[in-house]
C-alpha cells in the first residue's frame, strides 16, 4: 500500500486562509448586529440617567458650605440626600466599603455609592497626595472638588488648570489630561456614558504594576454587586 500523501504547501496555505475568512465573516455579522443596538442605546443613554448634573454640583456646594473642611461630614451630608430623594434612594450604597483605587499611575481611594452600566457616583480622594493621567474614557466624567485643590494640564498650555473645592472639572468623554490631587483632597466623582469599558482602565495598574489582587477582587465584587442590583431595580 501507498503511504498517504502529505497536504502541499498550498492547500495548507488554503486551509489558513478559510480560517481567516470565516473569522472575518463571523466578526462581520456581529458587528452588523450589534451596531444598530449600539446606535440605538446610545441615542436613547438620557433615559438610563438617575442623577442630575446640576443637582450634584448644587449637593456638593452645600456639603462644603454646612461642613467646611470636614470631608466625612460633607460625604455624609450627600449620601444622606440622595438617599432621601425619590429618584435616588434604593439605588444608593450606605456602606462606606472604601477600597484603594490605582489607575493611569495614581494611587488613592474611593467609596462607590452607586454604579450602573450607564452611570456611577464616588467618592475618590487622598489624604497623601496623587497624580497620574485620567485615562480617555467612554463616559463623561464630573469631578466635584470636596475638600483640597485639584490641578491639570493638558499638551501645549503654559499654566494648570485649578480647581478648588467647589469647582468641577468635567473630562469630556473622549478627552485625557495629566492630574495632580495634594494632600487631603478629595472629590464627588460622577461618570455618565459608558462604564463599563472605563473598568479597563482601573484594572490595567494591577496586572502590569501593583499586582494587588485582593483590592481587584473587592473593587470587582462591590463593583458587579452594584451593578447587579441597580440593574434589577431599574425601571424600563
Amino acid at each position: 500500500m501507498a503511504p498517504p500523501k502529505k497536504a502541499s504547501a498550498a492547500s495548507k496555505k488554503g486551509c489558513c486562509g478559510c480560517g481567516i475568512t470565516g473569522i472575518l465573516k463571523f466578526l462581520a455579522i456581529l458587528l452588523g448586529v450589534f451596531m444598530p443596538i449600539y446606535y440605538v442605546l446610545e441615542q436613547n443613554l438620557e433615559k438610563f440617567y438617575i442623577f442630575e448634573t446640576d443637582h450634584l454640583h448644587d449637593l456638593a456646594k452645600r456639603g462644603i458650605a454646612a461642613h467646611g473642611n470636614d470631608t466625612r461630614a460633607i460625604v455624609k451630608y450627600i449620601v444622606d440626600e440622595l438617599s432621601d430623594r425619590t429618584s435616588t434612594t434604593k439605588h444608593i450604597n450606605h456602606d462606606e466599603e472604601w477600597v484603594f483605587n490605582n489607575a493611569g499611575g495614581a494611587m488613592g481611594a474611593m467609596y462607590i455609592i452607586h454604579a450602573s452600566i450607564t452611570e456611577y457616583l464616588i467618592i475618590f480622594g487622598t489624604a497623601v497626595g496623587t497624580e497620574g493621567h485620567t485615562g480617555r474614557h467612554t463616559a463623561d466624567d464630573y469631578f466635584h472638588i470636596l475638600t483640597g485643590t485639584q490641578t491639570a494640564y493638558v499638551p501645549g498650555e503654559y499654566e494648570p488648570e485649578v480647581y478648588p473645592p467647589g469647582s468641577v472639572h468635567h473630562l469630556h468623554r473622549g478627552d485625557v489630561k495629566q492630574y495632580r490631587m495634594p494632600e487631603s483632597c478629595f472629590a464627588l466623582e460622577y461618570a455618565r456614558g459608558w462604564i463599563p469599558p472605563m473598568l479597563f482602565f482601573g484594572y490595567a495598574d494591577t496586572f502590569f504594576s501593583t499586582l494587588d489582587f485582593y483590592t481587584l477582587w473587592r473593587t470587582s465584587f462591590v463593583t458587579g454587586r452594584e451593578m447587579i442590583g441597580n440593574l434589577l431595580k431599574a425601571k424600563f
